[in-house]
């Protein structure tokens, strides 16, 4: 009768001593996306937008100010064993960013005014050098098997989802309010690996690893 503790196996390319019940094992996967974190006075300051928002009662669900971050890259389902070749992905994309001045300003929406689904708010500063990490990460990330985005990169931080019927001209008279307002600027010196939990209470974003960009110490953001 054949054992399954301590099997020897032979043959599908392995020689080794194993459980055979670790074959039928599925791996530990969770969602993740890499992305730039934001500074607690950026988010009180998009947390006031969506205040200033909600006073229209528009049917949207607000995305919690915590969880308001700068997506560079959504991967999906990933093993736990692949978080350390990710990690060696974003030291590549880093290691040549000196760091990022940005500042969140304007409202707009996902696709257009006339079918919004997305409420976001805009990115401004040095796009340039935003947008090269962006291209760079995602060319490492390539190399390791994940597919480049085919969609342009557009910098922008989502304050909210459309989940009803909504009038676009009210949704245009809510944001047009909003055409003046403009964060402090903020400096960014990593990007975050996040694992993403969906809960009853709304989703729970947890760091999992970091990349600090060139010439910047470990410190707490």
């Amino acid at each position: 009768m054949l054992g399954v503790q301590g099997h020897e196996l032979r043959g599908f390319g392995l020689n080794c001593r194993t459980n055979i019940l670790d074959l039928f094992i599925m791996p530990e996967t969770f969602r993740s996306f890499i992305a730039i974190d934001l500074p607690k006075s950026v988010r009180l300051f998009l947390q006031e937008i969506q205040d200033n928002l909600k006073s229209y009662k528009l049917p949207i669900k607000w995305v919690r100010p915590q969880n308001i971050h700068l997506t560079l890259k959504f991967l999906g389902d990933i093993e736990t064993a692949q978080t350390a070749k990710i990690a060696a992905a974003m030291i590549l994309a880093a290691e040549n960013c000196t760091g990022v001045c940005l500042t969140a300003k304007d409202i707009g929406v996902f696709p257009d005014l006339k079918r919004p689904r997305v409420i976001w708010a805009g990115v401004k500063g040095q796009l340039e050098i935003l947008e090269t990490l962006q291209r760079t990460l995602d060319h490492h990330l390539a190399e390791i098997g994940f597919p480049k985005d085919r969609r342009t990169f557009r910098a922008h931080l989502t304050l909210g989802r459309v989940k009803g019927k909504i009038i676009s001209a009210r949704m245009k008279t809510a944001i047009a309010g909003l055409k003046s307002y403009e964060s402090e600027p903020f400096e960014v010196d990593r990007i975050v690996l996040f694992k993403s939990e969906l809960r009853p209470a709304g989703a729970v974003y947890t760091r999992v690893q970091q990349a600090l960009f060139s010439g910047h110490p470990e410190t707490s953001y």
